[in-house]
């Protein structure tokens, strides 16, 4: 099983049975050193950008997924974001979707 941190979309679950078949069962933690940036992407959906500061901190739902689940959740992000592991409040190591410069 693999983390996977929200900040947006991915806790509605209604989005939730769409991508993954299920709603999923996740615990609020945050994400330390960023901030989140509102109708950043596409105008409407928000983007956590990495400010390395640690009193900074993104509050969400931190989730178990499976490897394919992930996947799923790629394509749904879109290019947009990338997906990348970080630190999270309560010590876990989650995938968190952020933005992708490339």
């Amino acid at each position: 099983m693999e983390y996977l941190f929200t900040y947006g979309t991915l806790q509605d679950t209604q989005v939730q049975e769409y991508i993954f078949g299920r709603i999923l069962n996740g615990q609020s933690d945050c994400v330390l050193g960023f901030k989140v940036l509102e109708n950043a992407v596409y105008g409407k959906y928000a983007l956590a950008q990495q400010t390395l500061n640690l009193a900074d901190e993104v509050p969400g739902v931190v989730y178990e997924v499976t490897l394919s689940e992930l996947k799923k959740a790629d394509v749904y992000e879109t290019s947009a974001y990338r997906r990348e592991k970080f630190p999270l409040k309560s010590g876990k190591q989650a995938w968190i979707y952020v933005e992708n410069s490339n």
